[in-house]
């Protein structure tokens, strides 16, 4: 019985810092489940797997519609979906 306690002890322990590691990833991100509608075109080069200049180049030929609110240029992440599932062949 010692023995068993000595595990349960071991697996309480192991799975108090899986969770908090899984914690501290999670919290690198904001909170969970949350994510930005509108992209910044930073992130929209990320979302799609392009550079900054790429994502621009197609905003300039209206491949994607932009938000714009006050001087800042916004990107729909709906929009980029709605790319990608045009481009699929």
């Amino acid at each position: 019985m010692a023995d068993g306690l000595n595990i349960d002890g071991l697996l309480d322990a192991l799975a108090k810092r899986v969770a908090a590691y899984v914690r501290a990833e999670l919290a690198q991100d904001g909170p969970v489940g949350v994510k930005p509608r509108l992209l910044t075109v930073e992130q929209a080069a990320t979302y799609l797997g392009r550079t900054e200049e790429a994502i621009q180049h197609m905003i300039a030929a209206a491949k994607i519609p932009t938000v714009r609110i006050d001087r800042r240029v916004f990107i729909d992440v709906r929009d980029l979906d709605r790319l990608i599932e045009e481009y699929k062949a």
